[in-house]
């Protein structure tokens, strides 16, 4: 594994969010690391050359553009290489993972709509004879989308707090898309990216920050910064953890969930399955299995859990991680769904 040093490490964790919203950005996070505008191109070209980050970009809150859930599949084991690369051809997969349960094939799929969301599942399940189950959520406790490198600091603290999933979602201008489209892979490495941005989307460099800085104030962005790769920079176990918790107590349970260290996402989530009961969910990631299975128990212990039924989901394959790719409502693709191998 490559080693980060000092300066690595803020680059990482500090920018996540609050990342520069002006047109010399790199210059900005320099000045508050002591080191020139070259030096932090370079040393962000370097992590994501080793994989430790995907992109310095945006991050939109769920369902503020477009309609999104997350879904799972029980597929016999021998064919989950086929299963899986099948799903991530089509358009609006952007997660995709292997998990130890009867449902094992867990990804997230976003559409322009519910109806679009819910033709895409259909589809997906008729090219892979393993119909998806979905997820929606309803609402969430902690989804700051962003990765704490520190655990225990504030970083992880302060936007923790229930908020419900059936908020309005943003009508977008023609403009608004064409600006989503090329912010798909994140900032260009050049000195005035925003500008490269503003020129791919028709747009102009004062306009597209003037976007941004809105969507992060009425909270269409959850974050804009750096995304990191949490298993390339050592926390290679992660477990969704699930409870089955009455309708009348999910809410607060949740809220006291999310409060706890240690918590990386925390939310409440729909689901009509018959045979998949548990409506709420909490990520746990770690250096160890043996370290999310013992912060996982002392959650359930602290938060008064551990008498509910449960199930804990450790990921054990990474079949596509990428930011969410987001199509406006008349952009129609159709899913590429014969692609023979699995997406990095």
């Amino acid at each position: 594994m490559t080693p980060i040093d000092a300066l690595d490490f803020r680059l990482l964790n500090d920018f996540q969010r609050g990342f520069p919203l002006r047109a010399d950005p790199w210059s900005a996070v320099g000045t508050q690391l002591g080191c020139d505008a070259g030096d932090v191109l370079a040393r962000l070209a370097r992590l994501r050359d080793a994989g430790k980050i995907s992109r310095v970009g945006p991050v939109f809150a769920p369902n503020r553009i477009g309609a999104s859930t997350l879904a799972a599949m029980a597929v016999p084991v021998a064919d989950l290489p086929r299963v899986a690369a099948i799903v991530n051809g089509f358009a609006g997969v952007n997660h995709n993972y292997r998990r130890e349960h009867r449902y094992n094939l867990w990804f997230v799929a976003a559409a322009a709509d519910e109806a679009a969301l819910a033709a895409l599942l259909h589809a997906m399940g008729e090219a892979t004879g393993c119909p998806p189950i979905a997820l929606p959520l309803v609402e969430e406790f902690h989804i700051d989308l962003g990765f704490d490198l520190a655990p225990g600091q504030a970083w992880g603290r302060r936007t923790r707090h229930a908020v419900s999933a059936d908020v309005p979602r943003r009508t977008l201008s023609a403009a608004d898309w064409r600006l989503i489209a090329a912010l798909h892979d994140g900032l260009p490495w050049q000195p005035r990216p925003y500008r490269s941005v503003a020129d791919a989307a028709g747009l102009d460099e004062a306009g597209v920050l003037a976007t941004l800085s809105g969507w992060l104030a009425d909270g269409t962005l959850r974050r804009f910064g750096v995304v990191v790769r949490h298993r390339e920079l050592g926390y290679r176990a992660n477990a969704m953890c699930v409870w089955a918790v009455p309708e009348a107590d999910v809410s607060r349970l949740g809220h006291q969930l999310a409060g706890h260290d240690g918590v990386s996402l925390c939310y409440r989530r729909q689901c009509d399955a018959p045979d998949w009961p548990y409506n709420l969910f909490c990520m746990i990631h770690g250096r160890s299995r043996e370290a999310v299975e013992a912060r996982r128990a002392e959650l359930a212990t602290a938060v008064g859990l551990d008498r509910l039924p449960h199930a804990v989901l450790f990921s054990t394959d990474c079949y596509k991680q990428c930011g969410a790719r987001y199509r406006a409502p008349d952009a129609v693709a159709p899913p590429t769904a014969t692609r023979s191998s699995l997406a990095a």
